[in-house]
C-alpha cells in the first residue's frame, strides 16, 4: 500500500470593516468549509480594516507563511475580504502563485492551484497583472514624450549649479588656495566632496 497523501495545510483568513463588526461568523463558516474539504487548519487569522486599508498585519502574516511555504491554502469567504483592489488581488495572487499556494473563497472565483482551472485562472491573472504593469509604464512613458515635446524637463539640468553652492564657491576657492583637501572643505561649508571637486575644475577651466 502506497502512503497517505497528508492533508494540505490551511490558514483562515477573516476581515470586517469595523471594530464593531465580529469574524465569528466568517471562522465558522470556513472552518466547516476546511473540514469538509480535508484541509489541515494550521492558524486562523483576523482583524478589522477597511476593503481599502493598506495596514494589514494580520494579513501580512499570512504572505509571510506564503513566502516560507508553510501552508498550501489560503481560505477566505470572499475575494473581497482578501483584496484591497484589483491590482493588490493580481499582485498577491502572483506571490500564492510562485509558491504554489491555492486562495479559495468559499462564493465567487476560487483559484485552487490543485485544479487545472484553477491553474489556468491564476496563470491568466498573473497575465493581467503584467498587462497592467506594462500599460502603466507606457502611459508613463507617453505622458512624459508629450510633457517633454512641449518643453518640459526632467531630471537635473546639464550645467545647472544650485543657488547654494554658487554662494559658497568663493569660500571653497579660498579654502582650497590655503592648502586645504576636498574632504576638510566639504565637511566645513556642508557640501560633498564632488561638489567641492566640480567647483575647483570650474575654475580651472575659466
Amino acid at each position: 500500500m502506497g502512503q497517505k497523501t497528508p492533508p494540505k495545510r490551511a490558514v483562515i483568513y477573516c476581515r470586517v470593516s469595523t471594530d464593531d463588526q465580529s469574524c465569528d461568523r466568517q471562522e465558522q463558516d470556513l472552518k466547516a468549509y476546511a473540514s469538509k474539504a480535508g484541509y489541515q487548519i494550521i492558524g486562523i487569522y483576523k482583524e478589522a480594516a477597511s476593503g481599502a486599508k493598506d495596514d494589514r498585519p494580520e494579513r501580512k502574516k499570512v504572505l509571510a507563511l506564503v513566502q516560507a511555504r508553510k501552508i498550501d491554502v489560503v481560505l477566505v469567504t470572499e475575494l473581497t475580504r482578501w483584496g484591497r483592489s484589483t491590482p493588490d488581488l493580481l499582485s498577491t495572487l502572483e506571490l500564492l502563485q510562485s509558491r504554489n499556494v491555492s486562495l479559495i473563497a468559499q462564493s465567487g472565483m476560487e483559484f485552487d492551484l490543485s485544479t487545472p482551472f484553477g491553474k489556468l485562472i491564476a496563470t491568466f491573472m498573473a497575465g493581467l497583472a503584467t498587462f497592467e504593469r506594462d500599460l502603466c509604464r507606457e502611459r508613463i512613458k507617453s505622458g512624459m514624450a508629450t510633457a517633454k515635446s512641449k518643453g518640459k524637463t526632467f531630471g537635473r539640468i546639464t550645467g545647472y549649479i544650485p543657488a547654494k553652492v554658487r554662494a559658497l564657491e568663493a569660500e571653497v576657492l579660498e579654502l582650497a588656495g590655503q592648502g586645504q583637501s576636498y574632504r576638510a572643505i566639504a565637511s566645513q561649508l556642508k557640501l560633498s566632496k564632488n561638489t567641492v571637486m566640480s567647483i575647483i575644475k570650474r575654475s580651472r577651466q575659466q
